[in-house]
């Protein structure tokens, strides 16, 4: 296997290495799972279905984890574990995925991470960017770190996603998923690195109003939201990120702990059609 670092903040391409072997070699799965952790997000070419069946797919996934369903996409019939993220010319309204998120935080326990491949892409445009939040939260201000440091966030999939929804529907995923706290700073389980963990998907503090922070309740309006505003646009630093071009076949894995993501909606219309499996993960922890 020869990996190729594409940024300095984040990411590297994996060469001479077919996923399916390595649902069956644990020496070869543990470079790559080395490589995961050191660079946060993995990427492979010619990933070809007839060398990495969806059943491959799925069973290196489940090399990672438990996996996970999603409450509004598909499962492939080949692969239960495989989520089909299908975007098509004739609904364009599915296209709403165009922001700065870390998979799933509404969740108690969000993912630990995905294993996304591309079955077909529009011929330009339609990237994925990732950004390094190991590296956002490192390059804070002391005076910041020192704020947030014993913060927790409130994480709501009703306000993001679900907004969109019909208002019984809506409501109906929200007694399904009630919003989720999380610290704002987290520690990674296995590296031990601090990360930031706000993204689209949070909504407020939950422990902003105490004595130290607050003169007059109107304070917590102003300044708890411009905080989160800030610490939420740190992902949108270029320093920070990586930029993949999709051709058919290739194929990402991240870990969900330390990154966050976005889909450029910039294509014309036509399809874009996913198969992502994503591995269920630990709750949070400061």
């Amino acid at each position: 296997m020869r990996v190729e670092q594409l940024t300095c903040a984040i990411g590297a391409e994996l060469h001479n290495v077919n996923l399916g072997d390595a649902v069956r070699d644990d020496g070869l799965f543990n470079e790559v799972y080395a490589a995961l952790l050191k660079y946060k997000v993995l990427f492979l070419r010619d990933q070809d279905l007839d060398k990495l069946s969806r059943k491959d797919h799925e069973a290196f996934a489940m090399r990672l984890g438990q996996l996970e369903t999603h409450p509004m996409l598909p499962s492939h019939p080949e692969a239960s574990g495989l989520v089909q993220i299908y975007k098509t010319p004739e609904n364009p309204a599915d296209r709403y995925e165009n922001a700065w998120h870390c998979d799933a935080t509404w969740r108690e326990s969000p993912p630990m991470g995905a294993v996304l491949r591309c079955i077909e892409c529009p011929p330009t445009g339609g990237d994925t960017m990732w950004a390094n939040m190991v590296l956002a939260y490192d390059n804070l201000p002391i005076d910041v770190k020192q704020e947030i440091d014993s913060l927790i966030a409130n994480h709501s999939f009703n306000s993001s996603f679900a907004a969109a929804m019909p208002k019984e529907k809506r409501l109906a995923m929200k007694a399904q998923y009630p919003d989720a706290e999380h610290p704002v700073v987290r520690t990674h389980p296995e590296t031990g690195e601090k990360v930031l963990f706000v993204n689209a998907y949070a909504t407020h503090f939950v422990n902003y109003h105490s004595q130290g922070r607050v003169r007059v309740g109107q304070d917590y309006n102003q300044k708890g939201v411009d905080l989160l505003k800030y610490l939420i646009s740190q992902a949108y630093n270029p320093e920070y990120q990586v930029r993949w071009r999709w051709k058919k076949n290739s194929v990402a894995i991240w870990d969900n702990r330390c990154t966050q993501h976005y889909a450029v909606m910039d294509y014309p219309p036509c399809h874009r059609k996913m198969e992502r499996a994503a591995i269920i993960g630990d709750k949070p922890y400061r």
